[in-house]
């Protein structure tokens, strides 16, 4: 006999799985650098990465992130419990649970290893967290849109506002993230129209920004589906091994005279 582990979610939530209360805290960490001067906002605005390369606000942007992701990794582990007692396929359940961890752990680098530091690792947790972080709300609102008869909580103007971000954090990040590569290949033609062209670097910094705050909310907009959810209780539950012999359950409440 062996044992799995089980995430139990029944009743009523009355608590929220909100991450927006990670918002301010970036913030902070923005604060911090234009205090101490590490970055210069004469020089134009900021992108996320340079508010939380130097110290001491790059402990403070870790640490938020870091929690962040591990507030990310319960809400996806929790969301994929309640989908998967809604019945929803499996497969769909997977992908659209490993999307949001792969999105969670690439909050978690981009806090840990820091652009000026570990640039190649520090993009990639980017674009994990940006790219995926994106995708795991769009297979969310295509599930439920596609779906029959799949629970719909919340006012349904909820639905559109999903959409609303969804479709508005897909564009951010082509005007964030597709000018610097095109830059970056340095096509002469190009370069006198893309957004990371240093005239228009900050609005490219702002669509980031952007984008990062709008990956907050909906993951916030989860306290509308958890608000039939009373508490979630993990616990080890016996799972029988089929290859090997099966005792009688009453076999254990038999006397011992019997048996001689």
């Amino acid at each position: 006999m062996g044992y799995r582990w089980h995430l139990d979610c029944k009743g009523k939530l009355s608590t929220s799985p909100s991450l927006t209360s990670c918002i301010p805290s970036i913030y902070l960490s923005f604060a911090i650098a234009v205090v101490n001067r590490s970055v210069d906002l004469q020089k134009g605005f900021p992108f996320i990465s340079n508010c939380g390369s130097y110290a001491p606000q790059s402990c403070i942007f870790s640490q938020v992130l870091n929690t962040g992701a591990a507030l990310a990794i319960w809400i996806c582990i929790v969301r994929y419990h309640q989908l998967r007692d809604w019945g929803v396929k499996t497969w769909q359940n997977q992908l659209i649970l490993w999307s949001g961890l792969l999105c969670a752990l690439g909050t978690s680098i981009v806090g840990n290893f820091q652009e000026k530091n570990q640039k190649p690792t520090h993009l990639v947790g980017a674009f994990l967290a940006f790219i995926l972080g994106n995708l795991y709300f769009w297979l969310q609102f295509f599930l439920s849109w596609w779906t029959k008869g799949l629970p719909q909580p919340g006012p349904r103007w909820i639905r559109l506002l999903r959409l609303s971000f969804c479709s508005l954090s897909t564009i951010l990040i082509v005007a964030s993230i597709l000018p610097r590569a095109l830059n970056w290949a340095k096509v002469p033609f190009l370069r006198v129209i893309i957004l990371y062209s240093q005239r228009m670097r900050s609005a490219s910094a702002a669509c980031e920004w952007a984008v990062a705050m709008l990956l907050f909310v909906l993951f916030g907009f989860f306290a509308v589906d958890f608000s039939s959810l009373h508490g979630c209780t993990l616990h080890l539950e016996p799972q029988l091994d089929s290859s090997l012999p099966q005792t009688p359950t009453g076999s254990s409440n038999t006397p011992m005279s019997q048996m001689l």
